[in-house]
C-alpha cells in the first residue's frame, strides 16, 4: 500500500470552483466512507479548509487510485469530473508526505506561515479516527505532520513571514492604517462562532473595538463566545450574543462585519448591505460600478450603443441595461461566459453589429477573443476577474466587511457599493500572491525535507519489522522443539544442566540472527529498501500469514495505545 493525495486549493483553482467544491461535514464523512469502501483504498482522510480540499488515501494501485479518488471528489463536491480535473493535483508516496508537511507548516497557505492549519489537520485526523477510516499509515502521517508544524513554529520565525488569515484580512480592511488605530472605538459584528470567527472576535477585541456582537445559528455557542470575550483579561471589550434573525438590525449599528459560517448560500446579500448603509447614512447608497468577482456567471457592463449600432438579435449581453465603461470585446464583458455563449458573442461582434469606433483594432480584438476562447475550451468558462477599482471616484469606506468563508458568505456585489469595503478570500489571495519569502521560510523548508526523509525511513523500517519478528518467532520455535527433543533423549540431565544447554542454544541463535536483522532494518530504511522484507521471507521460507498476523497485532496495539 502507498500514500496518495488528490486535491485542489487556492493555488490550483479559482475561488469560484473552490466555492462550488466545498464539502459540508456530512459530505466529508460520506466521502471518507465511500473511499475506504472503494477497491484501491484501505485508509482515507479529508483535509477541507476554506481554501483547499484534499483526499488522502492508502492505495494499492497508483493509476486506479487517482481515478477513483478524483471521481469520488467530483461526486461528493457536486462539480463535474471533466470540469474539476484541470484543477486537481496529485502527490504520491514521499511527495505526498512532503506536501502535507508543507501544508502543516503554513508554506502552502494563502498567507504563508499562518498557524490555524494545524488545528484543521488535527480536526481532519480526529474525524477519520472517529469514522475508523484512518489506519496506521494515516495516523502516523497526520500525527507527524502536527509535530512538524509545531516544530516549524517553535524553531523558526515563520510566524513573521506571514500572519493569520484574520490578521491579514483586517490589515487589508485598514488600508495601510495600523489595525489598532483603525479598530479603536468601532463596533464589530461577528457572524458565526467557529474557530475562525472566534479568532476574528478575539483579534478585534485586542485591537480595541468598543463592542463585539456575536450572531450564530446555535445561540448557545454565540453566548459562550461572548462570555469568553467579556471575561478575558486581554481586553476591555463589551460583548453580547444575538440570534441570526437579529443580524439585519445589527448591521445598521456595526462598523465592521466578519462572517465565517458553514452556510452553503449567501448569509449577507448586496441588498442587505445596501440597506445597512442606508440605515446609517439616511441616504440611498450608490453603486460605483466596480466589477466584483462572483461565484456564478455575472451580467457584465457593456458600452452604450450609438445610433447606428444595429440589431440586438443574438447578442448574449443584455444591451438594454448597458452603461458606458468598456469594450464588449474586453475580458470583463465576457467574464463568466461558458464556451458556447462566448462563441455566440464572438459571432455577434464579428457580424458587424457594433459601432467599430467603440472597438480597438480588429487584430487586437481577434487575438483577445482567441485567447478567451482557448481558456473557455479548457476550463468551460472564462474566470471572473475584478476590474481595478476607480479609487478616486469612491468615497471613504464607512462600512467594512471581511468574508472568511468558503463558499463565501457575503455577496461579492457588495464590493461595488459606495462607502463599503469588502475583503474576501479572493481579494486576500490577490493581495498575498506576491508576498516575499523570508529566510525563515527557507529554514522551514529544510525542516520539512529532513522530516520527510525521517518519516520515509521510519515507515520503511516499520514495514520490515513484522518479517523480522516472524523470523525470530520461527527461530524460537525451532529452539523450543530441539530442547524438547534433547529432554527426551537425555532424561538423566539435572535442571542446572538443562538450563545451561537451553541458554547456550538461545545465545547461538541470537548471535546468528543479530547482525543480519539489524542490517536488514538499516537497509530497509534506505530509499528503495522495500524489497528486503520480501527477500527475508523468501530466504527463510516464512509463512506470509504469520507475518500478516504480526502486522495486524502491531496495528491493533498502535490503535489501542494512540492518544485521542
Amino acid at each position: 500500500m502507498s500514500l496518495l493525495v488528490v486535491g485542489l486549493s487556492h493555488r490550483s483553482a479559482p475561488v469560484s470552483v473552490l466555492e462550488r467544491a466545498a464539502l459540508s461535514a456530512d459530505a466529508q464523512a460520506k466521502l471518507l466512507q465511500d473511499t475506504v469502501a472503494a477497491e484501491p483504498a484501505g485508509e482515507a482522510a479529508v483535509l477541507a479548509t476554506c481554501n483547499r480540499i484534499e483526499l488522502y488515501a492508502d492505495v494499492d494501485k497508483f493509476h486506479a487510485g487517482v481515478a477513483e479518488l478524483s471521481t469520488l471528489l467530483a461526486q461528493h463536491s457536486g462539480v463535474g469530473l471533466e470540469e474539476l480535473t484541470p484543477y486537481l493535483y496529485v502527490h504520491y508516496e514521499d511527495r505526498a508526505v512532503h506536501h502535507l508537511f508543507s501544508v502543516a507548516c503554513g508554506l502552502d497557505s494563502m498567507v504563508v506561515g499562518e498557524g490555524q492549519i494545524l488545528g484543521q489537520i488535527k480536526d481532519s485526523l480526529a474525524r477519520a479516527q472517529e469514522l475508523h477510516t484512518a489506519g496506521k499509515l494515516l495516523n502516523d502521517l497526520f500525527q507527524q505532520a502536527l509535530r512538524v508544524g509545531k516544530r516549524a513554529h517553535s524553531e523558526t520565525g515563520i510566524d513573521r513571514a506571514g500572519q493569520s488569515l484574520v490578521t491579514f484580512g483586517l490589515e487589508q480592511l485598514a488600508v495601510g492604517t495600523p489595525v489598532p488605530e483603525w479598530a479603536a472605538g468601532k463596533k464589530a459584528l461577528i457572524i458565526g462562532a467557529g474557530s475562525m470567527s472566534s479568532l476574528a472576535a478575539a483579534t478585534l477585541a485586542r485591537a480595541g473595538v468598543a463592542e463585539v456582537v456575536v450572531a450564530n445559528r446555535t445561540f448557545e455557542r454565540a453566548e459562550r463566545l461572548a462570555e469568553i470575550l467579556t471575561g478575558s483579561d486581554e481586553n476591555e471589550v463589551t460583548a453580547r450574543a444575538v440570534r441570526m434573525d437579529a443580524v439585519a438590525a445589527e448591521l445598521t449599528r456595526a462598523d465592521v462585519v466578519v462572517s465565517c459560517t458553514g452556510a452553503t448560500g449567501l448569509v449577507l446579500t448586496a441588498e442587505a448591505v445596501a440597506h445597512a448603509v442606508e440605515g446609517r447614512t439616511g441616504a440611498p447608497v450608490a453603486d460605483t460600478g466596480a466589477t466584483a468577482a462572483q461565484p456564478e456567471a455575472v451580467r457584465p457592463e457593456a458600452p452604450a450603443r450609438s445610433a447606428g449600432t444595429g440589431s440586438d438579435e443574438n447578442c448574449p449581453l443584455d444591451l438594454a441595461a448597458v452603461q458606458p465603461g468598456f469594450s464588449v470585446m474586453g475580458e470583463a464583458a465576457v467574464a463568466g461566459m461558458d464556451a458556447a455563449t462566448l462563441e455566440q458573442h464572438a459571432a455577434w461582434v464579428a457580424g458587424g453589429t457594433i459601432d467599430r469606433r467603440e472597438r480597438r483594432t480588429p487584430e487586437a480584438d481577434a487575438e483577445l477573443i482567441t485567447a478567451l476562447a482557448a481558456t473557455a475550451a479548457t476550463v468551460g468558462r472564462i474566470p471572473e476577474r475584478r476590474r481595478p477599482e476607480p479609487v478616486a471616484e469612491r468615497p471613504a469606506p464607512l462600512f467594512f466587511l471581511l468574508d472568511l468563508a468558503m463558499p463565501r458568505d457575503i455577496d461579492a456585489a457588495a464590493h461595488r457599493l459606495a462607502g463599503v469595503r469588502l475583503v474576501d478570500i479572493e481579494s486576500l489571495a490577490e493581495a498575498s500572491a506576491d508576498a516575499p519569502m523570508a529566510a525563515d521560510v527557507d529554514q522551514v523548508r529544510r525542516i520539512v525535507s529532513d522530516e520527510v526523509a525521517a518519516f520515509g525511513a521510519a515507515q520503511r523500517a516499520a514495514h520490515i519489522t513484522p518479517t523480522v519478528v516472524a523470523l525470530r518467532t520461527m527461530a524460537a520455535d525451532v529452539v523450543a522443539g530441539e530442547i524438547a527433543r534433547l529432554d527426551g533423549r537425555l532424561p538423566d540431565l539435572d535442571e542446572r544442566q538443562r538450563g545451561e544447554i537451553r541458554q547456550a542454544v538461545h545465545r547461538v541463535v541470537d548471535k546468528l540472527l543479530h547482525a543480519p536483522t539489524v542490517r536488514v532494518k538499516q537497509l530497509a530504511a534506505e530509499p528503495g529498501g522495500a524489497g528486503y522484507a520480501d527477500a527475508l521471507r523468501t530466504l527463510f521460507d516464512l509463512d506470509p500469514e504469520t507475518v500478516a498476523a504480526v502486522s495486524r497485532a502491531g496495528d491493533s496495539t498502535d490503535t489501542k495505545d494512540r492518544p485521542a
